[in-house]
């Protein structure tokens, strides 16, 4: 259903979104949102695809096809390393990748490795890899957990699979548009938030239940002034010569982690289990915007927040 999903947003153009800092980042960020109000699920996939599409654009990569589904897998693993060499006049990518959400969904993907070869041996690549190639193997499942199990997030093992440099080394994280889709997936939080809270919109019937309600509604209204904030300062400076974009989007992520937070405490102090044992599209949206916003770095993400923030206030 989650594949099923996504594939018809691309086929029907609704995930065609404005690249970011190209002046209409708002709109990006609020139709993110709004798809992943509709399946949690479907929308993190959803974010991954867009978010390859403005990687190959920033970077000069292949075009994104019509019928592709495309992944960003970007996590290492202290005993999962990929490697990057030379084979003939290519490329092959041997190794294991960990953290590859929709591993048997996704057609494409783009992959960081360890470069094995050149004056930049060490340092990190980025790779287009189709997923059909033999030299790509999902490997099984390890998921335990209700919450994300459609996105389908396994390790993925290389063995020999062509890949196409994008981007010279290191550019995946020294770009500004890596802070402009890790902001991107702030927005997608802000959606999750909106479809946990949907059930309180509409049944909180006494004064606690109000109470809460409007504790959420304050969280979720300031994420989405900050969002649109953010996207306004990103078309102003897409390629962050003020050198801000990563307090950005480290603000915009700790707004919309507070909003998911409440979303999903009050909610469930207001309304009871009721909703979490009685209502299956709201105990999916729980389940799996409780392990999406893990993606962020909780007080490790704050931390650098307040380092960077105190930097500027000390100038």
């Amino acid at each position: 259903m989650t594949a099923q999903l996504v594939r018809h947003w691309i086929a029907t153009g609704a995930l065609d979104l404005p690249l970011p800092g190209a002046g209409r980042t708002a709109e990006r960020w609020r139709r993110l949102a709004e798809l992943t109000a509709v399946d949690v699920v479907a929308g993190r996939l959803a974010e991954a695809h867009a978010d390859a599409v403005a990687i190959l654009a920033e970077l000069n990569g292949p075009d994104a096809k019509p019928d592709e589904l495309w992944g960003v897998w970007a996590a290492e693993g202290k005993d999962a390393v990929l490697g990057a060499r030379r084979n003939g006049d290519g490329i092959v990518l041997a190794g294991t990748k960990v953290w590859c959400s929709g591993a048997g969904l996704c057609t494409h993907a783009l992959v960081t490795a360890r470069l094995e070869f050149g004056p930049h041996a060490g340092q990190r690549g980025l790779f287009a890899v189709s997923l059909d190639d033999p030299g790509v193997c999902a490997l099984p499942s390890g998921w335990r957990n209700a919450g994300m199990a459609g996105s389908d997030t396994r390790s993925v093992q290389f063995s020999g699979a062509p890949a196409v440099a994008v981007g010279h080394p290191g550019a995946y994280l020294t770009r500004p548009g890596f802070w402009h889709g890790a902001a991107g997936v702030g927005a997608c939080w802000l959606g999750g938030a909106r479809a946990v809270a949907a059930p309180l919109y509409v049944r909180a019937a006494d004064a606690h239940a109000l109470a809460h309600l409007g504790a959420v509604d304050a969280a979720i209204t300031a994420a989405e002034a900050v969002l649109r904030w953010a996207a306004e300062v990103v078309d102003a400076d897409p390629h962050d010569r003020a050198g801000g974009a990563q307090r950005t989007a480290l603000r915009v992520r700790a707004v919309a982690e507070n909003a998911v937070e409440e979303a999903i405490t009050r909610t469930g102090r207001a309304l009871g289990p009721a909703p979490l044992c009685g209502d299956a599209d709201h105990a999916r949206h729980v389940a799996d915007l409780a392990i999406y916003v893990r993606q962020s770095h909780a007080e490790r993400d704050l931390e650098q927040l307040g380092r960077l923030v105190f930097a500027g206030a000390t100038r």
